[in-house]
């Protein structure tokens, strides 16, 4: 092949590899994504961050090695201490002299910590969530928990809590074990953290949802750290590095021997984030291109629509019948709008569905006055028009898609002569009813 030949041939392959890319984002159909993404990984999942609604995913519960990505626990525990009033960020750690040698252990992902020296949280903090310090995290879990295997205790009491399904922790950092200088907190030497692709969305859902100002540390694109040297983020998709994403701004890379590469991203565009998950590709580089395509494919297939807005009322349903009150009846309506992700061109294949609360009914199905304005007697959900189930993560984020629906207006309960009355008019009412069928008897 001579030189033109070859440049013919890059030029294709360049080509063909752009059209890809564009396309890639053009699925049909959620169900058949797995299939038409064509991801090379060994699963992947991807999921709207307000809702937890699923649109994508792939193995997405084989159980496998998440690396670092683990650390997305430790930062949640971490945070949520902080919110407790647990830890401070200017609180100080003193470097003991196992973690000062695991910060200079060669091959691993490290900033250089001193024994004996003092450290704030802070700094531990954005050491382990930029560069992925190893050392640092240990510290943390040690500074949060006593000791590594206590905070290991956590860890996984904390995953029962969010409701993780598939997942076990043995270490703070997602180190293997045999990589913590012959210590191991817990499970056998040669163990790492394990956990399924849906599992790991549930925790960088509960991450973000529950502590949004994790991204303010996840998206600097890199740490100048007190030992002199800058340490760059490894999510290389922020859009300052190698290769930027709109809209990328988190969370969380992670690779080792047994778990490959592996990279948790979330992105937001146009009022829409999304979290995606891609576990053991094959390389530092196809993790992100791996990623780019569920990226494409989520924000080019899914929007965020209102479903139901607010103060919406059910058809046949806008009003509940009322006993004992002034008025017989009372409106009802939603107290908020619903929004979804949902594919383009689909937004009228869901229709509301409305929930009454039982309790607050009697056997009659009646309201009881008085009634307040703005009291809940419901919820309203909503429900595909063709009967296909709609996934989503956990119960609760489940939840994000029912509204409550309340009293439009006040009904108050009416006097004691007023009650008298009707409870008369009623008897006569019934006695007359009985009388006249009797008569219509006779003949």
């Amino acid at each position: 092949m001579n030189r033109k030949q070859k440049q013919l041939s890059v030029f294709f392959a360049a080509f063909i590899l752009t059209i890809t890319t564009v396309f890639s984002g053009f699925t049909p159909k959620a169900e058949a994504a797995g299939d038409q993404l064509g991801i090379d990984a060994e699963a992947a999942i991807l999921v709207d961050a307000e809702t937890g609604k699923i649109l994508y995913e792939k193995n997405s519960e084989v159980v496998l090695g998440v690396a670092s990505m683990s650390k997305m626990m430790t930062e949640y525990l971490v945070l949520e201490a902080i919110k407790k009033g647990k830890l401070k960020w200017d609180q100080k750690v003193r470097i003991n002299e196992y973690v000062h040698k695991l910060s200079g252990a060669p091959g691993l992902s490290n900033v250089g910590l001193t024994q004996g020296e003092e450290y704030t949280v802070k700094e531990l903090y954005q050491a382990m969530a930029i560069h992925s310090g190893n050392a640092a995290t240990v510290a943390l879990a040690e500074a949060l928990s006593g000791t590594e295997k206590n905070h290991i205790e956590k860890m996984n009491k904390k995953a029962a809590e969010l409701g993780l399904k598939d997942y076990k922790f043995v270490n703070s950092s997602g180190l293997n074990n045999k990589d913590l200088l012959g210590r191991h907190p817990a499970g056998s030497p040669d163990e790492e953290n394990v956990m399924s692709a849906r599992s790991l969305a549930k925790l960088a859902y509960h991450l973000l949802n529950d502590y949004p100002e994790v991204l303010k540390t996840a998206s600097m694109p890199s740490l100048k750290f007190r030992d002199g040297r800058e340490y760059k983020n490894f999510n290389w998709m922020l859009p300052q590095l190698i290769y930027p994403y709109e809209g990328v701004d988190g969370l969380k890379t992670g690779s080792t021997d047994f778990a490959g590469f592996g990279f948790t991203a979330t992105a937001k565009k146009n009022g829409q984030r999304v979290i995606s998950i891609v576990m053991k590709a094959d390389s530092k580089d196809s993790r992100f291109a791996e990623t780019r395509k569920i990226l494409d494919y989520g924000f080019n297939n899914f929007t965020k629509e209102e479903l139901v807005k607010k103060n919406y009322q059910v058809k046949n349903k806008k009003t509940l019948p009322v006993t004992k009150g002034k008025e017989d009846k009372v409106k009802i309506h939603s107290k908020q709008a619903i929004t979804m992700a949902v594919r383009n061109g689909e937004k009228d294949q869901y229709e509301p569905v409305l929930v009454l609360d039982k309790k607050k009914l009697n056997e009659n199905g009646e309201l009881t006055a008085p009634v307040k304005k703005g009291e809940e007697i419901g919820y309203l959900t909503i429900k595909s028009k063709k009967g296909e189930e709609i996934n989503f993560l956990t119960e609760d984020a489940k939840k994000q898609v029912q509204v409550p629906v309340v009293a439009a207006e006040n009904v108050e309960k009416a006097n004691w002569f007023v009650l008298m009355m009707r409870g008369i008019g009623g008897f006569f009412g019934d006695l007359f009813g009985g009388i006249t069928s009797t008569v219509k008897g006779w003949f």
